[in-house]
This record gives C-alpha cells, sequence and structure tokens, in this order.
C-alpha cells in the first residue's frame, strides 16, 4: 500500500498548489478572493492582470499533468494505470479542496485538463479543443469550462475507458463549483471575457 498512499500524498500536495491566490499575491500584493468571483482560478486572477490569467491556467494544469507523470516515473513497475488514476484523483481533489485555504479551491476546469492529457489524449483533445472554441466564440468562461469537463465522461464512455467513473464523479464536482455561475447564467448577468463580474 505505501506506494499508493505516497502517490496520493504527492498528488494531493501537488494539486493544492493555489497559483492564483499566490501569483497575485507575488505581483500585486492583494488576495484575489476578496475581488470579482472569489475565486481562485484562471478567469478571476485574468480580472486583476490577464498575464496572470494565462500563468495560473497554464500552471493549473501542468500540476495535474506532473502529478500523475511523477506517479508513472516512480511507480511503474506495478499497476501503472491504477497508480495513475489514484494521482490525478487526488491532484485535482488538492485543487478543489486545498488545506492551505481552508478547502475553498478553484473549479478544477484547468487541472482536469491536466490529468487528462496523459490519461487519456483523445479525451484531452476535445476537452481543449471546445474549451477553446467556445472562449472565443461566446466568449463566457463558465459555459466553455463547464461544456469541456462535460465532455470528458462523454469520451471516456465512448472509448470504453475505465476512467469514465472517475471524469463522470469529476464532471459532477466541477459543475457543482459552478453552481453560482450556473444561477447568473440563469438570470442572464454572467459576464463574458472582460467584463467585470455583475
Amino acid at each position: 500500500m505505501t506506494p499508493y498512499i505516497i502517490v496520493a500524498a504527492v498528488g494531493y500536495l501537488l494539486g493544492s498548489i493555489p497559483f492564483g491566490y499566490l501569483l497575485v499575491k507575488l505581483f500585486k500584493g492583494e488576495d484575489v478572493r476578496v475581488s470579482g468571483s472569489g475565486n481562485i482560478g484562471a478567469t478571476n486572477v485574468a480580472r486583476k492582470s490577464p498575464a496572470l490569467g494565462v500563468a495560473t491556467l497554464l500552471l493549473d494544469a501542468a500540476k495535474g499533468l506532473a502529478a500523475v507523470l511523477l506517479a508513472k516515473a516512480l511507480f511503474n513497475y506495478s499497476h501503472p494505470q491504477l497508480i495513475m488514476t489514484i494521482a490525478a484523483f487526488f491532484a485535482v481533489s488538492g485543487h478543489l479542496f486545498p488545506v492551505w485555504l481552508k478547502f475553498r479551491g478553484g473549479k478544477g476546469v484547468a487541472t482536469l485538463l491536466g490529468i487528462l492529457i496523459p490519461l487519456l489524449p483523445p479525451a484531452a483533445g476535445v476537452y481543449a479543443a471546445i474549451w477553446i472554441l467556445l472562449l472565443l466564440t461566446i466568449r463566457i468562461s463558465s459555459v466553455a469550462g463547464m461544456a469541456a469537463v462535460i465532455s470528458a465522461p462523454i469520451m471516456a464512455a465512448i472509448l470504453q475507458s475505465s476512467l469514465f467513473p472517475l471524469l463522470l464523479g469529476f464532471a459532477v464536482l466541477v459543475l457543482w463549483k459552478h453552481r453560482e455561475n450556473i444561477l447568473r447564467l440563469r438570470r442572464g448577468n454572467e459576464p463574458r471575457i472582460g467584463e467585470t463580474k455583475a
């Protein structure tokens, strides 16, 4: 059981690094949680600085990717798929519920993409394409993110992947994290990219 415990701990610790919070604190001297949506994710960080928003997105994805690849590199000798799946689960969970911020983390869209890249590359490609396409067309970050997340379990089902339950669970969690966005969408006052949060 020791490798699984190590992978779970490392995955959680990597996933729980609050890059959005740290970058805004470091470069702006502010707490990103007290402005905009109050979230530590890339969209809210971008309201402070577009460059920091992009950096947050890339780093949040990279920590998910790193957790899975590190687990594979360290413990590839036995059940690599299980090892990688455990790392992915705890990396995303760490991002959603970081102990450092009283378990109030980001919404998980970028980190979920990060774990998909090594675990299920075709799903990662579809995920990224949907996310980028919707960002460029409708310019509502929450819709783009939620649509991309929903595509992950759908692609897992199409590909008959054993990751379907994991990705379905993550999709539900990420949608739950977007519950305030969903309410604003229903009211018609969810801001588009470049607009201030209503």
